[in-house]
């Protein structure tokens, strides 16, 4: 089949014309024959099955019937008036009623024709009525391009209104498969076809539209996405492979002084084995001549700042210096103390950098960056700053990467002649699945377990009317010495309603703990203001603070022992991970209060039971994964990575996993796509890469 056909606009398929093209492109998005070709079905409506009006059940099924119409009547009612019809067939009788597009209807139905009927029945009155169905005379449905199986594809309140309804749409695409004669390149390897046993596309692309069995739109549809994630997984993968070809990197084969007498002598803690997996696989990339890029991720307290500490110090020992960005000065001074205390005993000179360094300080450590002074700089996107410039940067660890655009990331990379190696830290546990998705060309690497001694925290749910138990409790933590967090929602900083709730939590609870300090802490609040608060409560001078989920990262105080989470059911799951964080990070016992009033959706109700029962943040992350789908979870700036026209990398993960799998297999084998037998996926992938988007091209 010509392929140019498929990119004729999608004003020229018979049945279309200038109005409707215009309403798809707007609405759907459907420019081209192929964009139409590729407009999937969303579900479908089984009718492989006739009823009889004698076998209908009283329930809101939709169901199919044949019979004829013997009399129709217009009936008087409050607003307006109703048309209704008798229905019936050789087991019994059923009313059709229609509300609105009378006097069509009257004027284009026939009386004693035979016609099948598709829709909702009702039971009322001793009788069963079908509102508004959907009809068409037995005549023309025998001529249909007919499938047991009928689509209904996405639709706008816009479509619906001009009438372009799923018999529109299905109508166009028999037309549209009438002037391509179903002919459809192949665009997946025979061996990878008959491997997974998997319908040629045609056959695929015929019965995702017009399924002629249960069987093989199972069989189309797992073909098409194996089709989608397969070549976004060889996308990614490729990228990964010509980055680690093209971008040299520093070699790092020596492990010196530094790493060996921290490890032997000064590490306060045996290592986890997941910590020891972690740092094995960060060595190998250091020593292997490509740019490391690889994305950590570990729960909140899983001892990835060690891990970073390590890495940091292979970068010495072969003379070469490190920085470590934090999205905030919190986190950035935080980092500071933990990394200057971790060294006390070691030779290393740390230095801080941050949007309030005084110049002074700027001058000394611009000065001593370049002549090699400063082993270890730790900043905020101060680091950016094109003054700022290292002897000889051999490594450099972003933490809380998803805060940082990709251009704040490429500075660092032009801080040295051949680009320092990248280790990107994240507290945020990426479900598996939209890792291999959206991160597909990065390196992973996980820290599952955490440090021993570490107490898991205790979560309970609790209703606002056991508000004073909780304060009862609140007290009794105060009087052991602990400090507790109270969090309300900000949801936006302007919403009145939002900041009033902080306020009049800020009252409540000073008027219930009038002996306490209290700080408290909003994003309204000037940076200088904010920084005073937190430092307050950090240097333990305030026992409780009230704040909004501007304390979300960051702040390390491992004498706070309580969170309480104020309306707990307005966060989304992996904030609640989040705040649920800052406390624990002691030894002593800590707990998380959900607080809540008893109205509460099914989702919230979800969301509240799995923070009850598991700490597990790649637990929690699944279930939001599934709750909210991945283009919520990962934000406007990740989620056009993934817009999937008929996978779903929630529901389809296992396919996810063969397609990444089988795409692994043939880079290994043929990297460059050179073979044979690889003939029709080098062509489709240049297509692909060319188009940003599988579906644009036709295969």
């Amino acid at each position: 089949m010509n392929a140019n056909l498929l990119q004729t606009p999608i004003d020229y398929l018979k049945g279309v014309g200038p109005n409707r093209a215009d309403l798809m492109r707007k609405e759907l998005g459907i420019h081209t024959y192929q964009d139409l070709l590729n407009f999937f079905p969303n579900r479908y409506l089984d009718k492989t099955c006739f009823y009889k009006i004698n076998e209908l059940q009283r329930n809101s099924a939709e169901v199919q019937i044949v019979g004829k119409i013997t009399h129709l009547k217009s009936v008087e009612q409050k607003r307006g008036k109703r048309l209704v019809a008798d229905f019936v067939d050789d087991t019994g009788k059923m009313k059709l009623v229609w509300f609105r597009g009378q006097k069509w209807i009257r004027e284009n139905l026939k009386i004693n024709t035979p016609y099948v009927i598709f829709g909702k029945t009702n039971w009322f009155n001793g009788l069963f009525s079908m509102p508004h169905p959907e009809m068409e005379p037995v005549e023309e449905y025998k001529k249909q391009l007919r499938t047991a199986m009928q689509p209904i594809y996405p639709s706008t309140e816009k479509l619906a209104k001009s009438g372009i309804s799923d018999r529109v749409i299905n109508k166009l695409m028999q037309q549209l498969f009438i002037e391509t004669k179903g002919k459809f390149i192949e665009s997946l390897s025979r061996e990878i076809i008959t491997e997974l046993k998997l319908l040629p596309k045609a056959k695929a692309v015929f019965n995702v539209h017009f399924p002629q069995s249960q069987e093989l739109l199972t069989k189309a549809q797992f073909r098409l996405k194996f089709e989608e994630l397969f070549y976004i997984q060889l996308q990614l993968l490729i990228k990964n492979m010509l980055q680690k070809q093209k971008i040299k990197g520093y070699v790092f084969d020596k492990i010196g002084d530094n790493f060996g007498e921290f490890y032997q002598h000064h590490l306060p803690f045996e290592l986890t084995g997941a910590q020891k997996r972690v740092i094995k696989e960060i060595r190998a990339d250091l020593g292997s001549g490509a740019q490391m890029n690889r994305l950590l991720q570990g729960d909140v307290g899983s001892g990835k700042t060690i891990v970073a500490l390590m890495a940091m110090f292979i970068a010495l020992d072969n003379d070469f210096q490190a920085c470590l960005m934090a999205p905030t000065e919190i986190l950035a001074i935080q980092h500071y103390n933990g990394l200057v205390e971790l060294c006390k005993n070691l030779d290393t000179t740390i230095y801080l950098l941050t949007g309030s360094s005084k110049t002074k300080a700027r001058r000394e450590i611009h000065e001593k960056l370049e002549n090699g002074e400063i082993d270890i700089l730790i900043g905020t996107h101060a680091l950016l700053e094109d003054k700022v410039q290292f002897k000889n940067l051999g490594l450099a660890i972003i933490d809380e990467q998803h805060r940082f655009g990709v251009a704040q990331r490429s500075k660092l990379w032009h801080k040295n002649k051949i680009p320092p190696h990248i280790l990107v830290m994240t507290a945020t546990p990426i479900p598996r699945t939209l890792a291999m998705s959206l991160y597909g060309d990065l390196d992973i690497s996980v820290i599952d377990e955490l440090p021993p001694g570490r107490k898991p925290i205790k979560t309970v749910h609790r209703y606002d009317a056991n508000r004073l138990k909780v304060f009862a409790f609140i007290r009794d933590e105060i009087k052991k010495g602990r400090q507790v967090y109270v969090v309300y929602p900000l949801i936006q900083e302007s919403e009145k309603m939002d900041y009033k709730d902080l306020m009049d939590g800020y009252e409540s609870i000073a008027r219930e703990f009038p002996q306490q300090q209290i700080s408290i802490v909003h994003g309204q609040m000037k940076p200088d203001a904010k920084d005073y608060e937190m430092d307050r409560f950090v240097r333990g001078e305030t026992q409780i603070m009230v704040a909004t989920t501007v304390i979300e990262v960051g702040v390390n105080v491992p004498n706070a022992s309580v969170m309480i989470i104020e309306s707990a059911e307005r966060f989304g799951l992996s904030q609640l991970h989040q705040l649920r964080g800052r406390v624990g990070r002691g030894a002593e016992q800590s707990f998380c209060i959900l607080m809540t009033g008893h109205k509460l959706s099914n989702d919230s109700k979800t969301r509240l039971e799995t923070m009850t029962a598991t700490n597990d943040g790649f637990e929690i992350a699944e279930v939001d994964l599934k709750l909210r789908g991945p283009g919520d979870i990962m934000g406007t700036q990740q989620s056009g990575v993934l817009n999937l026209k008929i996978a779903d990398i929630v529901k389809d993960n296992q396919i996810l996993k063969s397609a990444r799998y089988h795409a692994m297999q043939i880079l290994k084998e043929d990297p460059n796509l050179s073979l044979e037998k690889n003939k029709v996926i080098r062509f489709t992938y240049a297509q692909v890469a060319k188009h940003k988007n599988i579906w644009n091209y036709i295969s």
